[in-house]
Order: structure tokens, then C-alpha cells, then sequence
């Protein structure tokens, strides 16, 4: 279909904050191509490789599609019935604080108001907690307690109008890549200094100007160092801060304790001297600062800290509420912000209100209700361990995969298999969480959901449908709406669409406000059906209607004095471990999303970080005897996991890091939270993903290999495996890693149906095995195995499942893994967004291209969303050192 002439439907993308517009050809089958919407304010057009690739995702492989109890197939009404009696009997019995909900970022705002309200609002207990406390939640503290208000004060233009840019602890160019491309376009635009503080060295770095590759957890003591120097040379603002600040003295005397010279932060902060004094003269000469920060800071055992020691510089220079200027928190999820609009998270009541008694009395009065949460519920972390110990007997998991997502996830798992009932709303069927879940109800997917989310920047877009349900979906609000009838609260719950929840949701935001609280949409409360449907996106506040990009720039805060708040913080040393000497830090890669049950059924996304890599420092891996390409086993209090090594100068060294993405659906366990350990921020719940003792050991395998299949497998029980979809099928990466890990063949891995024809090639003294099976002419699948030596490439084996049928060449070579005439295309796709591999792009450098712009004009790659802009340079300078050697 003609995306240019076809009518359109117009949503936003489901991954990051960043929030881009995409443009879908109205009722479109599943896995029609997306493109990005030109006319959406974030992304004019542009999308990154994730969303770019979005209509590969929307098949129904995976799909849950019918409520299921015990792997039983139900109808709605059965499904719906037990979940209000389970939850009734149990409130009845034991009180409301033994049941909870656990949901997600995913959902859409109106999912989100519906689920706080029956459970904060009707069952009366504060016990709802969402995926964002994994990523946000310590933003949220930092800013209530310098603003009065959760309110993010930029907007993205600011990024284009500043004079520095510092991002911290955020690798933006792969977690937020069309904002980071909005920041480099601007830099040509203007000469935007940029500074990255990161313990490695990213994708970001490529273009910074500096690079503070900081000690993992430095973050306080160095803005806490930054604050003093600027206070000491002059830099700060006195009149803002006599107008519209307090307790600026309390907060420079504790920083002031924590930083006695340059040279002792320095030391401290593991920086070069020089470099420190070139932040500190940077931020200080710059009028224009943006300080842009995301888990590095979020995901600590300080982390509230770490981000009002951020926001303590700005208030203190002023630099805040106008253009080019400010703290600005990334959000990971693409509605972590209406999340937090609702009351999502277990501290916060909807509309920005927590539990005061006045707030508690106003919300009681809006929706009609005797029976409102008078106190916070449980965090995440605690919310599990309640389950654990019987407290919570009843949870419904709504949009979200815990049981690899939250720290000490082994313990997670466990929780859920011995709690009394465990209700799963997802619109996937195989995840680690579903296989724990008593009940599975199928939720609507993205295309199918209709209705807001809101981004980084306090603007609210469109999520509309393009597609029918699946199945027997339904919306999550329709699920929750539908249990609360069956409880008793049928008319607090009578809505009939998501505009029907919108409007409630406005109405509230400006419900006995008077201005006394940011958050107000109320503009939209009596907003039509059809202007609902047709709404474009705006930025909250909406008081009167248009919207606001900026905020406190009249330096007036929602604080009981109308003043922002100097916040007080010193670091806490974490003593050193002999047992673990090393620091897991875990995080996103670039073409993956959370636990992969999305991003993992595109070909094209899992071919650029293949298997679940963990990165060492080159010095460290030579210290372990560790070998770039070889396994590592990472061992911390909480588990162990096995990963493929990749040995970099990039990593600090004492540094490990490894993907958040794989689970033990597509891996033998490589999962990161099964190694995170249970240390939070005391204020938010954060936890310290960042900061986990581990040390790591050189696994020697026993035999190595690789399988390609047609059809999915039941999972290999060996010590190492890691699976991957491919055009065509499936590819298994396998180890044997103990004893009781025998070679595998073709036919215990997949045992043959029909007429199949096997070809085999054994080299006992090599210890190789090569076996394949043909039926009715075509590849259906492949063994390769080998003791010793060097696996083949996959590429051309991938090609040959892809194909109909082998010609006779293809046929003779078959088993060599590689075929006479593959070249030029092969190798890991490095630009996912245009499909291009490693090999046309080393093929391109050969023939002249000598820079990433001639790359771009030779393959296209590079010139869409740019974040493998970075990885084409590393070939280009692998290429010049190879001709140099």
C-alpha cells in the first residue's frame, strides 16, 4: 500500500519517553511497514530503529488471545467472575492491604486512572505499584521535593537551544535516539557543546565534546563539587535566589563537607583534575545549560539525591524555566508520565495528590467514594516481598514481566508460584511472568489500543487503533472496569470508551485546584468524542486550552512558600567487596525493548546484539582470563548467569555491564535481574540496577554450537543457549557447559515429521559435527557443532532457511556454512532502520567511502535515525588499522 496516497491513522510509537508521532495507512493489515508522522511536533517524521520497524512486531506470534486459566482456555465472563469473587473473598477476609496491583508504563493513560481508581479509590488501599519505580521513580522524589510538584519544568526545544548540553548517566543516542538527533542537529545548527558523564564509554560519546568517565556511583559528590565551585567563583544568581529559593545555606554547608578540594573529588570521582575543572568552568561560563539525566542517575541507592544535587546547580545559577535551560529528567517508558499524572506509583494519589487528609477528602468527594486509601502502599521491591510472606494473597499484573524486570527475579518467581492467586492482563502468552499466572487475560496490543499517553516533556499524544483486536482482546480498562462491576462499584465504572475516562481524568486534574496544583488538564474535560479522536498533541498544564512548554520561569513554585527548595545531600561511601570486586551496572541496548516480547519477533532488530553480551574492560578480561568472544559467568549474591564476553576499552575498568533484555524464554537464564541485587533509594524504591558487587569467571565450554530451525523449539536444556528470530525461523546458540550437557544432534533438538532427508559430515578427531535435514527440497534445519576451533558465519545458513528450495551449489556447500559465492551482505545488520549488514558496509569502505556520510550515500545506513552512526565508525577505523598492520 502507498503510504503517501492511502489515509492515514496517526498514533505514537510505544517505546521510550521520547514520544514520536507514527503514521499507519489506515486499516492496515498486521506487519505493514510504519513510517514516522512528518507532522507530529517531536519527531517530524523521523523514527529510530526500534520504531521504524514497528509493523514487524504486530503479527499474532506470541499473542495471547483468549482468557486462560491454568493453560485452559475460558470465556470472558467465567475469567472475570473469578477475578471479583477471588478479590472480594480475600478484602472480606483479610482487609484491602492483601491485595495489590503491579502495572506498567504500557499502559495508556486511561488504563492507568482506571486501575488507581478501583484500587486506591474503591478496595481502599494504597497497594498499586507500576514498572516506572524501576526507572523514574527517584526523579519524581527529587522533583517533589524542590518543586512541591512531580513537574519536569523543560521542553525538548530546550535541547536545541542551549549552549551545553550535559547528558548524565544516559546513553541517548540508542534509549532516546530522535531526541539525540534533534540535540546534534542543533549543534550544527549552533556549536552546542555536549558533555557526557558515564562510567562507559557509549554510542553518546562519539559526539561529546567531554567525557567524564566517572566512578560508578560519583554522580553525588560530583555535583555536590560543581555546586560548591560554582557557588565560589562567582557563577550563582542572587536575585533568583533571594526571590524564589530557600535553604540554600543548610545545602552548601553539607556539600561543602562532602568536597574539601578539586583534587580530593577528583580522586573520589575517579576524573582527571583537568577534566573536572573543565566541567565545572564549562557550566559555570555557559548561561544555556541543559542537564539531561536518566538511569544512571535514577537507578541508585542515592538516586533521590543524585538528582537534586542536579537540580541544587540550577536553582542556584537560575538557570531554569527558560529557553536552553534547566534539569530534565529522560523517561524510559512511553507513559511513565501518565503514570505519574493518575497516581500510578504506590506513593501518589491521582492528579498529582498524595495522601494528605485534605487531598484524601477531595478525591473521596470527586469520585463519590467512603472507602479512599488514607496511606502510600507498598513499592515495587516491598509490594514482592509481601507476596512472598502470604501479606498479599491476591495480584493482578497488568502490561508488564516482573519476574525478569525486578531485582533478586529468581525470588520473584518463587513469590509468584506460591501466592494464592496471581491474575496476568498482557497481549503476550510465553513470558517468564505468565508461566507463574493463574489466570491470563489478553489484553489489547499497540494498533489496537485507543488512547493517551503523555511524554518526557509534559505533552500528551494520540495512541488510536488501526487494527482490530486479536482474538478475543479487550482493552485493559474494559478488563478492569468489568471486575469492578462484578465487585460492587458498578457506577463509579460505567464508561463506555477511553474519551469517557479522559474526560474524568481532566475534570479531576482541575477538581477544587484553583492553581494550587501544575498539573491541570481540565481545559479538555468537556472535550467531544470526536474532538477526543482528532486531538493533537499538547503540553500540561492546559488550564485554558493551548498548552505550556516551560514552566517556573515567573519563579513561581507549588511549594507552601511559592519557593523552590535547595535540597541537603552528601554521599554515602559503599565499602569495597573482596568476594565481589567487580560493579554490575545492566541497561538497554539499541535495537532491543524491555524483556523482547515485542522487539524480540522482528528479524532485523535481533541481528545487530545477537546474544546476551557482557562487557568487560580489556585489562580486567586479561586479569580473568577472560576472552573477547568467549562465555563469562557473572556471580553476585542473588544468582549467577552466563553471557557472551565482549572485552572492550569502552568498559571502566571494575565494570561489568550486561543487557536487561533476555530472559529465561530466550536464554538459559542470562537475565539481569536475576543477578540485581535488592539495595534501593530509602526515599523512592528506586532500585540500584547500577550498582550490584559481582566478580567474573572464564567458562570453558565443552563443545560449542549452533542450531537454525523453522519452527520454535521447546527451550535446549544446556548450561548456554540464546535464541533469536531470523528471516525464516529461529537460531539457537548453544554450550555445553557441565557434565550432564551432551552433545546435541539434529534429531534429539527437533525431532523429524514427514519424509526428511538428512545429510551429515563427523570429524571425530576435530571433534566437529555438521548435520542437516532437506524436506521436499528446501532447508529445514542445520547443526553445526564443534570441541574445537571456529564456528562458521551464520548469515549464509540464514539465507538458505529463508529459500524455498536449495540449488544444487547450495545443496554441495551446505554443510561448509558457507557458500562460494556469499559475500557483500552478510555479517550482523548494523542499520537496522535501512537493513543494512557489517559486510555491504565494509564493502563500501573498500571501494573508497571514507566517512559516515559516504557510507550513508553508498548504503543508506546512517541516514535515518543515526544512532549506528557510531558503530560505522568503528568500521571505518577497524578498516584503517587493518590496512596500517
Amino acid at each position: 500500500m502507498n503510504m503517501t496516497q492511502a489515509p492515514l491513522t496517526k498514533t505514537t510509537c510505544p517505546y521510550c519517553g521520547v514520544g514520536c508521532g507514527v503514521a499507519v495507512p489506515s486499516g492496515a493489515e498486521r506487519n505493514t511497514p510504519v513510517a514516522g508522522d512528518a507532522s507530529h511536533p517531536v519527531n517530524k517524521g523521523r523514527l529510530c530503529s526500534k520504531g521504524s520497524l514497528l509493523g514487524e512486531t504486530t503479527g499474532l506470534e506470541n499473542r495471547l488471545l483468549h482468557p486462560m486459566r491454568n493453560g485452559a482456555r475460558i470465556g470472558w465472563d467465567e475469567a472475570l467472575d473469578e477475578v471479583a469473587t477471588k478479590f472480594s473473598s480475600i478484602i472480606a477476609e483479610h482487609g484491602p492491604d492483601a491485595v495489590a496491583f503491579y502495572v506498567s508504563g504500557q499502559l495508556l493513560t486511561e488504563d492507568y486512572y482506571v486501575a488507581n481508581k478501583l484500587m486506591k479509590g474503591f478496595i481502599g488501599s494504597g497497594n498499586i505499584d507500576t514498572n516506572s519505580r524501576l526507572c523514574m521513580s527517584s526523579a519524581v522524589a527529587a522533583h517533589k521535593r524542590a518543586f512541591g510538584e512531580d513537574v519536569v519544568p523543560g521542553c525538548y526545544e530546550d535541547f536545541e537551544e542551549a549552549d551545553l548540553v550535559i547528558l548524565v548517566g544516559s546513553n541517548t543516542a540508542w534509549c532516546h535516539p530522535i531526541l539525540y538527533q534533534r540535540l546534534l542537529a542543533a549543534r550544527e545548527r549552533r556549536g552546542t557543546r555536549i558533555i557526557v558523564i558515564d562510567p562507559r564509554r557509549t554510542a553518546t560519546c562519539d559526539e561529546a565534546d567531554l567525557h567524564l568517565a566517572i566512578a560508578p556511583g560519583a554522580d553525588l559528590a560530583l555535583f555536590n563539587a560543581l555546586f560548591c565551585e560554582l557557588a565560589a567563583c562567582g557563577a550563582s544568581d542572587p536575585a533568583f535566589i533571594t526571590a524564589h529559593t530557600e535553604g540554600l545555606d543548610e545545602a552548601l554547608d553539607a556539600a561543602l563537607l562532602a568536597h574539601p578540594s578539586l583534587a580530593a573529588t577528583a580522586e573520589a570521582c575517579g576524573l582527571d583534575p583537568d577534566t573536572l575543572e573543565t566541567f565545572i568552568r564549562w557550566f559555570a561560563e555557559t548561561e544555556r545549560v541543559v542537564t539531561a539525566f536518566s538511569q544512571g542517575i535514577n537507578q541508585s541507592q542515592s538516586g533521590v539525591d543524585q538528582a537534586n544535587a542536579i537540580i541544587n546547580c540550577h536553582l542556584l545559577t537560575g538557570r531554569i524555566g527558560r529557553p536552553g535551560m534547566g534539569p530534565f529528567s529522560l523517561t524510559g517508558q512511553p507513559n511513565a508520565m501518565g503514570g505519574r499524572e493518575v497516581g500510578g506509583l504506590a506513593n501518589q494519589l491521582a492528579a498529582h495528590l498524595d495522601f494528605s487528609e485534605s487531598a484524601c477528602g477531595l478525591l473521596a468527594r470527586f469520585w463519590e467514594s467512603d472507602r479512599i486509601a488514607s496511606s502510600p502502599g507498598l513499592k515495587a521491591v516491598d509490594l514482592f516481598d509481601a507476596v512472598a510472606d502470604g501479606r498479599i494473597k491476591a495480584l493482578w499484573i497488568m502490561a508488564t514481566n516482573p519476574v525478569v524486570s525486578l531485582p533478586d527475579a529468581d525470588a520473584v518467581r518463587k513469590a509468584l508460584l506460591d501466592c494464592e492467586f496471581v491474575v496476568l492482563s498482557d497481549c503476550i502468552a510465553g513470558t517468564d511472568t505468565a508461566a507463574c499466572a493463574d489466570l491470563l487475560l489478553p489484553a489489547v496490543a499497540w494498533g489496537e489500543k485507543d488512547g493517551t499517553v503523555t511524554n518526557s516533556e509534559r505533552r500528551i499524544s494520540r495512541q488510536r487503533a488501526f487494527m482490530l483486536p486479536a482474538g478475543e482482546a479487550r482493552p485493559d480498562w474494559w478488563i478492569i472496569s468489568e471486575v469492578a462491576r462484578r465487585m460492587g462499584f458498578a457506577d463509579a465504572f460505567a464508561y463506555g470508551s477511553s474519551a469517557d475516562i479522559f474526560r474524568e481524568h481532566a475534570r479531576l486534574s482541575g477538581f477544587e485546584n484553583e492553581g494550587s496544583r501544575i498539573f491541570d488538564i481540565s481545559a479538555l474535560s468537556e472535550i467531544t468524542d470526536a474532538d477526543y479522536d482528532a486531538l493533537s498533541s499538547l503540553q500540561w498544564p492546559l488550564r485554558e486550552g493551548g498548552g505550556t512548554a516551560r514552566l517556573f520561569a515567573d519563579g513561581g513554585f507549588p511549594t507552601p512558600s511559592g519557593r523552590a527548595r535547595f535540597t541537603a545531600v552528601s554521599p554515602v561511601p559503599r565499602a569495597a567487596s573482596a568476594r565481589f570486586p567487580f560493579t554490575l551496572n545492566s541497561g538497554r541496548l539499541r535495537d532491543q525493548w524491555h524483556t523482547m516480547t515485542r522487539t524480540g519477533l522482528s528479524p532485523t532488530l535481533g541481528s545487530n546484539a545477537q546474544e546476551p553480551e557482557a562487557e568487560i574492560n580489556d585489562l580486567d578480561a586479561r586479569d580473568v582470563g577472560i576472552e573477547d568472544g568467549g562465555l563469562v559467568r557473572i556471580v553476585t549474591e542473588y544468582g549467577a548467569a552466563i553471557f557472551r564476553a565482549r572485552v572492550t576499552a569502552a568498559q571502566r575498568r571494575g565494570s561489568l555491564f550486561v543487557p536487561i533484555h533476555w530472559s529465561s524464554e530466550n536464554s538459559a537464564g542470562s537475565g539481569a535481574g536475576r543477578l540485581a541485587h535488592r539495595a534501593r533509594d530509602p526515599l523512592s524504591g528506586q532500585p540500584a540496577f547500577k550498582h550490584t558487587p559481582a566478580r567474573a569467571e572464564a567458562v570453558a565450554p565443552l563443545w560449542r554450537a549452533f542450531f537454525l530451525t523453522r519452527t520454535e523449539i521447546a527451550k535446549p536444556q544446556y548450561g548456554y543457549f540464546a535464541r533469536r528470530r531470523v528471516e525464516g525461523g529461529f537460531l539457537y546458540e548453544l554450550a555445553g557447559i557441565g557434565p550432564g550437557d551432551g552433545p546435541p544432534d539434529v534429531e534429539n533438538l527437533a525431532p523429524a515429521h514427514g519424509a526428511v532427508e538428512y545429510v551429515e559430515m563427523r570429524d571425530k578427531h576435530a571433534g566437529a559435527l555438521r548435520q542437516a535435514a532437506l524436506l521436499g527440497g528446501r532447508l529445514e534445519k542445520c547443526l553445526i557443532l564443534t570441541r574445537q576451533g571456529a564456528l562458521p558465519p551464520r548469515d549464509w545458513l540464514i539465507g538458505l532457511l529463508a529459500s524455498e528450495s536449495l540449488s544444487e551449489e547450495d545443496r554441495r556447500t551446505l554443510l561448509s556454512g558457507r557458500g562460494a559465492g556469499a559475500s557483500g551482505g552478510e555479517g550482523r545488520i548494523v542499520c537496522a532502520c535501512m537493513g543494512v549488514r557489517a559486510g555491504a558496509i565494509h564493502a563500501a569502505i573498500a571501494s573508497g567511502a571514507a566517512d559516515v556520510a559516504a557510507i550513508g550515500e553508498c548504503t543508506g545506513a546512517g541516514t535515518n535515525c543515526g544512532s549506528c552512526r557510531p558503530e560505522i565508525r568503528l568500521l571505518i577505523a577497524q578498516h584503517r588499522k587493518d590496512e596500517a598492520a
